[in-house]
């Protein structure tokens, strides 16, 4: 028994220094980190590194990011301020938010900082994209695709999206069950995109398809850039040449088209706008073009879809709102057709009722899609490096750093309105507001970005959420088909983590003109 108890302590003593001698080199592990990125610092700049936490050795504050999502950013801010930093996915971040800050990141494009994306969507959305070019070559690309998005195109695009949006909302209404809003978005999204930007004629079994292969793509964007078997990159590639071949023959048709022709859909017009600036673009670049115009328009609008029907739902007075600047405007009803015996009739012989001047004229409409940007913007920020250190808010930057911006932390925290931040409320963009923001207020409200990199579709979006809340508030009633409001995902885009599930009614007009359930 006395052996048996020496044994123990003996062993007991063995785990202790083992213990011990883990813990110390775990202590000397996390000193040598955390001198390691103090001495990262540039020596040339007198100014302090920015607060922060760079986390454990090697996995920085990964893993605490991953489990908290947004809530790691905001407890981060409440302690270390506007500017910290952390170190995330094997890199040193500094994260900013505030309008003075953000404009600083946004207006240093090419000069300060330079856009950053993973290595895996360089490869998998190639070399021939607005995300990858840089300086003249990105400057000549956002003219000839500034033109896609001018006045003159967004007046011709309108009909088509109303029409899209009205047979929508309709086959919405005719569902037997509930309505999955984010998936139904997504698949439209991705029909107004192939159909409208790229004029791809397409029946709805191969658009159906063709919108699978490019989410399997995007849901790949952020994989390691490892390309072996049943990896997320080779499921991207994949994915990216199922698209390219499908794209090749309509390219193809749309070269060989007469030069001097009118272009009849954007991506004809980058062909027509790149020929006007003495270029040829090769099928590679034009397909290249076209699977980034899907990629910019597909999760971003669907989200922001998704999210203007959730706060409407929340928000009655709103939509009553809606409602009656459209009756004052002479566009209260949907069409003049009537719904027959057998159900809800989804085509009618009814032209398009709105266009970009009737939306202009919408000022409410145009204030509550302006606050869902606001209160739940799709992206939450996007990545910069640093070309140069820098300064910012007292702190430098050093070189070669990721620099992330934060959207939303920035609309959260902004001091300019009225009425508090984390509550909807349209009337914060209205003109009299706005008079009392002045200038003030132009970086406290990024949905979109901003500067050289600012998205170039940003009013074709605007557009497309203010036809779908004209279409729906004179078309439908929703309600939940759950118990309870899902929770919000953020990342890598927000969305209900249940896909938001709705019951959707139709609505008529009386001959009296008053709206009826039916």
């Amino acid at each position: 028994m006395f052996a048996w108890g020496l044994s123990c302590l003996s062993l007991l003593g063995a785990a202790c220094t083992a213990l011990l001698c883990a813990g110390l080199l775990l202590g000397l592990a996390q000193h040598l980190w955390t001198l390691r990125w103090t001495l990262s610092r540039d020596p040339t700049s007198a100014l302090p590194l920015p607060k922060g936490s760079m986390g454990w050795p090697f996995f920085g504050e990964t893993l605490h990011w991953l489990i908290q999502g947004s809530r790691f950013h905001s407890s981060r801010r409440e302690r270390y301020g506007t500017v910290f930093k952390t170190h995330l996915l094997g890199r040193p971040v500094i994260r900013v938010s505030g309008a003075e800050n953000v404009r600083t990141i946004l207006l240093g494009e090419h000069r300060l900082v330079r856009s950053q994306w993973p290595q895996s969507a360089h490869i998998l959305l190639g070399s021939n994209t607005l995300l990858s070019a840089a300086g003249e070559p990105h400057r000549l690309r956002r003219k000839v695709l500034g033109r896609m998005f001018n006045r003159a195109a967004l007046e011709r695009y309108v009909p088509r999206l109303q029409g899209a949006l009205r047979r929508e909302v309709r086959s919405w209404c005719a569902a037997r069950g509930p309505v999955a809003v984010y998936e139904a978005a997504k698949a439209l999204t991705f029909r107004m995109a192939a159909r409208i930007l790229l004029g791809l004629r397409l029946d709805e079994a191969r658009c159906a398809e063709l919108a699978q292969t490019f989410e399997q793509l995007v849901e790949n964007l952020f994989s390691l850039p490892v390309d072996v078997p049943f990896s997320g990159l080779r499921k991207g590639i994949r994915a990216r040449d199922q698209l390219h071949q499908h794209l090749e023959e309509a390219i193809a048709e749309k070269l060989q088209k007469d030069k001097a022709a009118e272009p009849g859909d954007p991506l004809a017009l980058i062909i027509h706008s790149a020929r006007e600036l003495g270029q040829e673009l090769s099928v590679q670049e034009l397909k290249e073009s076209a699977v980034e115009l899907l990629f910019a328009s597909f999760f971003t609008t669907a989200s922001a879809s998704t999210s203007l029907i959730l706060l409407l739902l929340q928000n009655p007075a709103a939509v009553a709102k809606i409602q009656q600047e459209l009756a004052t405007q002479g566009l209260g009803s949907a069409c003049s057709c009537v719904p027959g015996a057998a159900g809800l009739l989804l085509e009618c012989g009814c032209e398009p009722d709105l266009t970009l001047a009737a939306l202009g004229r919408l000022r409410y409409v145009d204030c509550v899609v302006k606050e869902v940007l606001r209160l739940l913007p799709p992206v939450s920020g996007g990545y910069r490096t640093a070309l140069k250190t820098f300064e910012l808010d007292g702190y430098q930057i050093p070189k070669g750093w990721s620099v992330m911006y934060s959207i939303r932390d920035t609309h959260e925290t902004a001091a300019v309105y009225s009425s508090p931040p984390e509550g909807f409320d349209p009337e914060r963009f209205g003109a009299a507001r706005e008079e009392e923001r002045g200038t003030s207020g132009r970086f406290h409200y990024i949905p979109f970005g901003g500067g050289a990199r600012s998205c170039l579709g940003q009013e074709l979006a605007q557009a497309v959420l203010q036809l779908l809340a004209v279409e729906l508030v004179r078309t439908a009633r929703w309600e939940l088909a759950t118990p309870a409001f899902p929770a919000m995902q953020t990342v890598p885009i927000v969305h209900p983590v249940d896909g938001l599930r709705l019951f959707f009614h139709p609505l008529v007009n009386s001959a009296a003109g008053n709206r009826v359930h039916l």
